[in-house]
């Protein structure tokens, strides 16, 4: 991918994540939004907008409303943006940081889990002997 593909990736979902968190006039689109990836292709017409939505409760009805208000976003980052004109967005959903978050809690679990067993046996093998001195 070039440079300026890079640059423009970054500046749309700068653009995007900043229109969003003014809110938009759609009851459907609440929650925690984040942008996760800006994915524009060489073409620079079309822009795959990967979106992460806490809670997972609201994910159906928030893709539903930014689906709907792709258009009114793509004007309002139509001034942000240094392109001659702002691609068509379309946006995902990314659930790839609740899949981490996952990882993460199944790590954090087992080292709970272990933790105080191997702390119990390191406790009893530096304990020093009768014979030694300290």
């Amino acid at each position: 991918m070039s440079k300026r593909r890079n640059q423009l990736n970054a500046s749309i979902q700068r653009a995007v994540q900043q229109v969003i968190g003014k809110g938009l006039n759609d009851p459907r689109i609440r929650g925690l939004i984040t942008v996760t990836a800006v994915d524009l292709q060489e073409d620079l017409r079309n822009a795959k907008i990967s979106i992460s939505v806490l809670p997972e409760e609201r994910e159906s009805l928030t893709m539903h409303g930014l689906t709907a208000s792709a258009k009114h976003i793509r004007h309002e980052i139509s001034d942000q943006i240094n392109m001659p004109k702002a691609p068509n967005l379309t946006f995902r959903l990314d659930r790839s940081l609740k899949v981490q978050a996952g990882v993460i809690k199944a790590i954090n679990q087992g080292l709970d889990q272990i933790g105080p067993a191997e702390e119990a046996s390191t406790d009893t093998d530096s304990t020093p002997s009768e014979g030694s001195s300290a």
